[in-house]
């Protein structure tokens, strides 16, 4: 749109958005985990209802979207939304918003804390240009609540149990419950395969005598996850990573590999089946 000087490509990164109506924009925000607070749900609100149709939009990955404001409107309207710290967010080929579960704060199967670990990546890559869009997503655990492993980089928490003898009650929940079948008995023992194991904390949380205990726990890295036309689930790249300063190097690795191999307007997932999930996995864990 050649109007008044509004350069739309330039507006698209700090997430302003044209719409079909050619004079008016969607507003996207910049939401990490999908939290606000409550002034900043009342500012969302109030920049709706003056700036645009009144309406607000929840999008697919937490975010929220006020559409409806007209060219002239958009500066304004950031610019009190930045009042109560909210900044714009991002579209085209560029990283976009960290979604994060609530994790081990709230959720009784959560392996790991989450909006600290998503608030860490969005600060450290949010809005890097990449060579086409690309996503991040933190999920507390297999349940997979987060969808992790549709995102370009998923972290999903995990944990490694092992059976405790004192205490059992032989009972056979876990022998039943696990989704994986990795837990078998014999003679009054408990077994896990750790071939099957999804490192969920079903056997752990459910165990009624605490004869299921946590062995490790930490972070499993997803890579290649994309929805779209050409959907892919994401591929393993690690097992339990325990702390978080590995974590990020794993992530810095992955992210820096698709910066330099990736082609425009491929996603991370794509070039991985072109060059190989084997070959790709070998060249991101050379660089750790």
């Amino acid at each position: 749109m050649a109007k008044q000087g509004v350069d739309n490509a330039e507006m698209k990164k700090i997430g302003m958005i044209q719409q079909k109506q050619k004079e008016y924009f969607a507003l996207r925000l910049r939401v990490v985990g999908g939290d606000l607070n409550p002034d900043q749900f009342r500012k969302v609100a109030e920049i709706a209802e003056i700036y645009g149709d009144g309406n607000i939009h929840i999008t697919t990955r937490q975010g929220i979207e006020i559409h409806n404001v007209y060219y002239t409107k958009l500066e304004k309207a950031k610019d009190e939304l930045q009042t109560v710290g909210i900044r714009m967010g991002a579209c085209g080929p560029r990283v976009r918003i960290v979604v994060a579960c609530p994790g081990d704060k709230t959720c009784r199967w959560g392996s790991i804390e989450t909006k600290g670990m998503a608030a860490r990546i969005d600060e450290k890559y949010f809005g890097s240009e990449t060579p086409h869009k690309f996503k991040f997503s933190v999920t507390g655990c297999p349940h997979n609540c987060a969808k992790a492993s549709e995102n370009d980089i998923g972290i999903m928490g995990g944990i490694l149990p092992k059976w405790q003898e004192e205490g059992c009650i032989d009972c056979n929940l876990c022998v039943n419950i696990c989704p994986t079948q990795a837990i078998s008995c014999e003679n009054g023992r408990y077994c896990l395969d750790e071939q099957k194991c999804i490192n969920c904390s079903i056997c752990t949380a459910s165990c009624p005598t605490n004869s299921w205990e946590i062995e490790k726990k930490g972070y499993i890295v997803l890579i290649g996850g994309t929805m779209g036309k050409i959907p892919r689930l994401a591929s393993r790249l690690t097992g339990i990573v325990e702390n978080q300063d590995d974590l990020m190097r794993y992530i810095d690795a992955a992210f820096s590999y698709y910066k330099q191999h990736g082609r425009k307007k491929e996603r991370f997932g794509h070039m991985i089946d072109r060059i190989g999930l084997e070959k790709t996995k070998g060249d991101i864990l050379n660089e750790i």
